[in-house]
């Protein structure tokens, strides 16, 4: 910005002689280079508007989740209530023996 500055101060003398036509480039040059960073910020104005209105849907819904009744201590899942039992071991003996018996001999 010094350097504008200092360009502008040592051509005075060359701006004073013709206003309309520095404040006429001013504008143009100006104005192209805020349009060309509004082109080029666009699309982190467009991410960062997204990442807000995802963060507002999730404090809503963490809202949501405070205010929704907690389940009463006093109902016990079903998985707890019901007992495993492994199954009961084979009995080799007693297979053999029912089979020997069913066999009928003449």
């Amino acid at each position: 910005m010094h350097d504008l500055i200092a360009f502008i101060g040592s051509n005075a003398a060359l701006v004073i002689a013709n206003p309309a036509a520095f404040a006429t480039f001013a504008v143009l040059f100006g104005g192209g280079g805020f349009a060309v960073g509004r082109y080029f910020l666009t699309e982190r104005i467009a991410n960062l508007e997204s990442r807000i209105s995802r963060r507002d849907e999730e404090i809503t819904d963490l809202k949501a989740r405070q205010k929704a009744p907690e389940p009463e201590a006093s109902t016990v899942p079903l998985f707890e209530m019901t007992e495993v039992l492994p199954p009961p071991p084979l009995n080799f003996n007693g297979l053999l023996v029912q089979r020997k018996e069913s066999l009928h001999v003449r």
